[in-house]
């Protein structure tokens, strides 16, 4: 059973963060290990806060982890502070791990702010060069390329600037982005693997916010990625696992 380290936060109500990770890693039949990186406060209305764990915790964390199995992935989400950043980044080079997906979690989807400003930085300079793919959503790669995302166009702008940062690949969540199709609201992603595009599609499933999606998404494609698939193969079946996931949420 392939062994996949998430490296995030805890929502306590289950949502997201870890827990959905975790959930995602089981359901492609991978073994869970998680590094906490700060505990938040919240549930289905909101987030209200959180603590975030010292840079020494989340290194002995990963460390045990390392030092016992071999890891087949890794899914970074939230990442508060830079020391943090910087820590993760130190443990990926050193030990070589393989197959590293991140998610550059900024804020929640009810706006609270997730990690400090310097830490962004910190993972663009340190975490994208490291990542075998990231994965921002909307509003995620506009804070990070600085481009208003309005068109297909400025979409492919982004990515071409965030690949200069250092990303390899780069699958921009189109779940924030109207596409209409056919008189259909289309779910839209859009994987640049290296200079190619790949469009990915499924019909938009409307109905009450679902939370955890990036979260599951980023894990779940580590999760496929330690089962030997290529990144394309890896992405779809994750997509189709959000998309199941989504029609079928509570």
């Amino acid at each position: 059973m392939p062994v996949c380290l998430t490296i995030a936060g805890l929502d306590p109500s289950g949502g997201a963060g870890i827990i959905a990770d975790i959930r995602s890693f089981s359901a492609f039949g991978c073994f869970a290990a998680v590094a906490v990186t700060s505990v938040t406060f919240q549930n289905t209305t909101g987030v209200f806060g959180a603590v975030h764990q010292t840079v020494d915790s989340v290194r002995r964390q990963i460390e045990t982890v390392i030092d016992d199995y071999e890891i087949a992935a890794v899914k970074t989400g939230m990442l508060p502070t830079c020391e943090i950043v910087e820590a993760v980044a130190e443990l990926i080079e050193k030990h070589s791990l393989k197959n590293v997906v991140v998610d550059p979690v900024i804020r929640s989807t009810s706006g609270f702010k997730l990690i400090e400003v310097v830490a962004l930085q910190a993972i663009i300079e340190r975490l994208f060069p490291l990542a075998s793919l990231i994965t921002p959503n909307i509003p995620e790669v506009e804070k990070i390329s600085g481009i208003a995302i309005e068109t297909s166009d400025d979409i492919r702008e982004a990515a071409v600037m965030m690949r200069s940062m250092g990303a390899k690949n780069v699958l921009i969540k189109g779940g924030h982005f109207e596409e209409v199709k056919s008189g259909k609201r289309m779910a839209k992603d859009y994987l640049f693997l290296g200079k190619d595009l790949h469009i990915l599609e499924a019909k938009f499933i409307d109905g009450a916010a679902v939370r955890g999606t990036g979260c599951m998404l980023s894990s779940a494609i580590a999760a496929n990625l330690a089962n030997g698939k290529d990144m394309i193969e890896a992405v779809r079946a994750a997509k189709n696992f959000i998309t199941e996931a989504i029609r079928g949420a509570v």
